[in-house]
């Protein structure tokens, strides 16, 4: 009976003595993984305080040999754009926001707490819309909007990401969500729907919106395809597209392309620590009914 116990005593040993092995191998392996990740980033951060001629210095030295910041300072220099391009990607970025939380979540309000004739059919006429590949769109989307005279504007950015039915999807989950008895009390005591939208329903999804301003922010920040076909003059750019610009016909700046990626994801950064947890509980919590 003793050895018994003393077998079993041995075995549990040995089971956890696997299962600590298992995790630092497991540590090792998704630390591997994470530095491969952030490798570019820290590529990039260090080649922006180099001089240009050591930046693919092999072997890769991310402690620069040179410490500059003259590459910074080229991106405030007359001969680039670089503050012009800032502030229209981050004017663009805040008109986008501003009009795609009005009118998406008022969409998403009336799918999931209107009943209207035809609800369900214009629903699944929007998902459908999903299934069509962007590319696809491209041309009739250049061809509306030069009819509308407002390509080489920040409106042909403006309007395609406003209009998303990803997050009408995404927020009619949300709301769906959101107890009903809540709404028809509200409506009971006399309150209109556009005041159980503003004063009840939005202020239960903040996390549904957070999330959805995230990915407005950073899809919009870093779009290239949009400005480059959209936008031709130099001056009305955004940045995605300005870095491109320090690219000349006889050569290449990379010290100063990693300078401004650098600055430029600064703010998708900010954001994202600032509205981490919104971002999590909004991810979680939508979707879960139909």
């Amino acid at each position: 009976m003793i050895k018994s116990k003393d077998k079993i005593t041995a075995n549990k040993a040995k089971v956890n003595k696997n299962k600590k092995i298992g995790k630092i191998v497991l540590s090792g392996i998704l630390l591997i993984i994470g530095f491969l990740n952030i490798f570019p980033f820290l590529f990039m951060l260090s080649s922006s305080f180099k001089p240009l001629n050591q930046v693919f210095d092999y072997p890769i030295q991310l402690i620069p040999r040179t410490f500059i910041i003259q590459n910074y300072k080229n991106l405030f220099l007359p001969e680039y754009n670089f503050v012009r391009w800032y502030s229209n990607t981050t004017i663009m970025i805040c008109v986008t926001i501003l009009l795609k939380t009005l009118i998406v979540s008022m969409t998403a309000y009336a799918f999931a707490r209107l009943k209207f004739k035809g609800r369900n059919v214009i629903f699944l006429i929007f998902l459908s819309a999903m299934m069509m590949p962007p590319d696809v769109t491209i041309i009739p989307k250049y061809a509306i909007f030069n009819m509308m005279n407002i390509t080489d504007t920040m409106w042909s950015l403006v309007f395609p990401y406003t209009f998303d039915v990803f997050f009408v999807f995404l927020l009619r989950q949300f709301f769906i969500s959101i107890p009903f008895s809540l709404s028809e009390a509200a409506i009971i005591d006399g309150c209109s729907h556009f005041k159980v939208f503003y004063k009840i329903i939005l202020p239960l999804a903040k996390p549904a919106l957070v999330t959805m301003i995230i990915f407005t922010f950073v899809w919009g920040w870093n779009d290239y395809m949009n400005p480059y076909i959209f936008i031709s003059d130099t001056k009305k750019q955004m940045l995605s597209v300005g870095v491109e610009l320090f690219t000349t016909a006889k050569a290449t700046d990379y010290a100063t392309q990693m300078a401004a990626a650098t600055l430029i994801l600064v703010p998708v950064l900010i954001l994202f620590l600032f509205a981490q947890r919104f971002f999590i509980e909004g991810i979680s919590t939508s979707g879960v009914k139909g």
